[in-house]
């Protein structure tokens, strides 16, 4: 192996692994996504070298300036996983609800509309079981008719009313946040449709004497998942709000930052959907009583209430001058 023609070929790359490592220990500079994967390439490429240096010249000087190099860039990238960990914690614990307690008023809206939805909804079919039909997904509405099913639990977590349920949840909350783009007019539709449904199912289980049974089915999953949607539908409000009143600032820009801590609140959903999920898979559809269902459920809406006070107890620092 000759050395000085490996290190000619070489060295280019070695020393741009050294000039990103300088600009990763200076606290003041952060590489972009780009230079990080450049970094990370670096890192391999150097560690490939310093591998076959150590086989062919384990003493050589070159071989101690890449173990060097390679070692400095190993805990350098050990660092940054731990602060991407930690700012992942802070993220959730503190700044995730600080950002529910801002946007509260839109949150609250969100919950209205989907109250008067279902209330609209519920009346609706409570005068006329027929519009059952004209609010649910197509053949959603065949499936969980209790005149032709005696058991409930079977109306409620069939394959195809289960799926649908989820998969329009989770639909709405993506929908919900992307519709702020139309104002806020698409969030408020989405709000009011889902509300609809829900309002929908639960009259036509109380028409049928199973009220007690319905929300034994919906509330242990439900209360977690509908706060997500309610969550999303305020993220996609507050876009459509700012973009009518952007205060002393630009509109364009003022909206843009709506958009980007909308986008923060929505991806603070995404353990919710999966807790909800995972109640919802295993718990709801089983065979434990509906009193235990009911108490989950209490023990779902106290954790979600311990959480946010928590959360908010330590606010963090938001240096973006537009969520104020």
């Amino acid at each position: 192996m000759e050395i000085s023609r490996f290190i000619k070929e070489n060295k280019a790359q070695w020393t741009e692994l050294e000039q990103l490592l300088l600009q990763l220990g200076k606290r003041k500079n952060k590489l972009q996504a780009s230079h990080l994967n450049r970094f990370t390439e670096l890192y391999k490429i150097a560690s490939a070298h310093l591998a076959t240096m150590q086989t062919h010249k384990p003493n050589d000087e070159t071989t101690l300036y890449l173990n060097h190099l390679v070692s400095g860039a190993h805990n350098a990238m050990h660092k940054e996983n731990n602060k991407s960990s930690t700012q992942l914690k802070t993220f959730f614990l503190h700044y995730f609800p600080s950002l529910i307690q801002a946007r509260s008023m839109f949150i609250g809206f969100a919950l209205l509309l989907f109250v008067l939805g279902g209330l609209l909804g519920f009346l609706s079919v409570w005068k006329d079981p027929l519009n059952l039909h004209l609010i649910l997904p197509g053949g959603m509405a065949d499936s969980i008719d209790p005149s032709k099913t005696a058991d409930a639990r079977e109306n409620l977590h069939s394959p195809l009313v289960s799926t649908a349920i989820m998969t329009n949840n989770i639909r709405v909350a993506v929908l919900a946040f992307i519709s702020g783009v139309t104002l806020g007019i698409g969030t408020v539709y989405l709000m009011i449709s889902n509300g609809l449904l829900v309002g929908a199912l639960a009259a036509v289980f109380m028409q049928s004497g199973k009220s007690y049974v319905f929300w034994a089915y919906i509330l242990p999953h439900g209360i977690i998942e509908l706060t997500a949607i309610f969550i999303a539908g305020g993220a996609g409000l507050y876009m459509g709000y700012r973009f009518f009143v952007p205060g002393p600032f630009p509109r364009k820009l003022r909206f843009l930052e709506s958009a980007k801590e909308s986008a923060q609140l929505l991806i603070g959903t995404i353990p919710l959907f999966i807790i909800a999920g995972i109640i919802e898979g295993y718990i709801t559809p089983s065979t434990l009583s509906l009193e235990i269902k009911y108490l989950i459920a209490g023990i779902t809406l106290i954790l979600l209430a311990l959480y946010y006070i928590f959360g908010i107890r330590v606010r963090p620092e938001i240096s973006n001058p537009y969520t104020r």
